[in-house]
């Protein structure tokens, strides 16, 4: 076997069809980060001069000892149960790195661990423990099963599984509330559009309302507008969901006259002796129907409300990111008004990115990151239920390694990383005073 650095056509060409493909194993990635100081390297396997194995490796320069870390985001484009490549692949990685100035090599496959439901209970249809124990025998130092949000990427996902379905086969494994949501959001009028690059500012804002209330520190705008020109259009692709007043007051006022109508026809009916009806059936339809009316009618009041107060037609209630890549549609992250949470446009944005999957013919839709932790004790377990109600799955993942290349080194570097985030957190403390 034969390992090489390889040009970046040639890496492309096998990332992209290879299983465990992801955004973050792509030549747009690594020029993203690139502006944020990692340079990157394109490394390969052959065996009979045909690809076998492959990587993007991130590096960055630890300045406080003059080393270097590797990072291949996602892990190795490998077999991880074919020992035999695997075990080539480290050794030539171990050689490499030392010439870098490499003191370790941090990896977090894109590989299932083993498989559960919707629940989080564990089934038998995948069970990849092998894996852990092929790279635990090579070297490679593993950092455990964590349930909540430890690692630089999530270990814990939600999915739903697209692959040679129609969007009304995934509907059905939907919960019934919220197919009745996405419906009723379609009724007033919740619509959603791919915002353009002039338009981050607004993506921007309404991440800052979703930080400020989930108690994160959202990134600043460069770093949006860095990840739009590294991966804007073959990858990234930003939908914002907007409700038109306008359009839902139509809509209110069409479903009220229809009702109306239907009302004035079934009294007509019954007092003309037209039609024979159950007198208790009658009463109830039309109390039914007198209900609904008032309902309308105090909505139609509420859309004059929202006119009033927001001085426009159409007024933006929610975003997400999404990046397109391999078999997958991924959210990476994205948020919602505060003010306008009651819409709940997230159900009608992520619907949008479930029928991209659909369309694209994708094998999945990826909610990303979850807790293994399926308690509703656990403070992040509404955003556990929310993901769930689509159907799906959990994907659990077999998590991140360290192939340590220099002991000394990686231990002081461990301390001095220590020592950076505890400093790092104090200016935090101190700037948000």
């Amino acid at each position: 076997m034969i390992f090489k650095e390889i040009d970046e056509k040639e890496f492309t060409r096998f990332s992209k069809k290879h299983e465990q493909a992801s955004f973050h194993q792509t030549k747009e990635w690594a020029k993203l980060k690139k502006k944020n100081n990692w340079d990157h390297y394109y490394v390969g396997l052959y065996d009979n001069k045909k690809i076998i194995a492959a990587t993007l490796i991130l590096s960055k320069k630890i300045k406080l000892i003059n080393k270097n870390m590797f990072y291949a985001p996602r892990g190795f484009l490998i077999d991880y149960k074919n020992k035999l490549a695997l075990k080539e692949f480290t050794n030539k990685l171990k050689e490499f790195s030392k010439k870098k100035n490499a003191i370790f090599i941090k990896i977090d496959p894109y590989v299932e661990y083993i498989s559960h439901d919707n629940n989080g209970n564990v089934t038998d249809k995948i069970n990849n423990k092998e894996i852990v124990s092929n790279l635990k025998e090579l070297g490679y130092k593993h950092f455990g099963f964590n349930l909540m949000q430890e690692t630089l990427q999530p270990r814990w996902m939600h999915i739903i599984n697209t692959k040679n379905k129609t969007l009304d086969e995934v509907m059905k494994d939907m919960e019934s509330k919220t197919r009745q949501i996405i419906r009723k959001n379609e009724k007033q009028a919740i619509t959603t559009r791919e915002i353009k690059k002039s338009e981050l500012p607004l993506f921007k804002e309404i991440m800052e309302h979703t930080g400020e209330r989930r108690d994160f520190i959202d990134r600043p705008l460069s770093y949006y507008e860095a990840m739009w020109d590294a991966l804007w259009p073959n990858i990234l692709k930003i939908l914002v969901a907007e409700i038109d007043f306008n359009k839902w007051e139509d809509n209110t006022k069409e479903e009220l006259n229809t009702i109306k109508k239907n009302l004035e026809d079934r009294i007509y009916k019954h007092d003309n002796n037209i039609l024979k009806m159950n007198e208790k059936k009658y009463i109830q339809a039309n109390k039914q129907d007198e209900d609904s009316i008032n309902r309308l009618n105090k909505q139609i009041d509420k859309i004059k409300e929202y006119k009033n107060k927001y001085k426009k037609d159409i007024i933006p209630l929610g975003t997400i990111l999404f990046l397109i890549y391999g078999n997958e549609v991924l959210s990476l992250f994205g948020g919602t008004d505060d003010n306008l949470m009651q819409f709940q446009s997230a159900y009608t944005i992520h619907f949008e990115g479930i029928k991209l999957a659909v369309e694209k013919k994708l094998d999945r839709y990826n909610f990303y990151g979850i807790t293994g932790i399926f308690d509703e004790n656990n403070p992040l377990y509404g955003l556990f239920q929310f993901k769930k109600s689509f159907g799906g799955e959990v994907v659990e993942l077999i998590g991140e390694f360290d192939l340590i290349i220099s002991k000394f080194f990686y231990y002081l570097y461990k301390i001095t990383f220590k020592l950076y985030k505890f400093i790092k957190r104090i200016k935090t403390k101190i700037i948000h005073k």
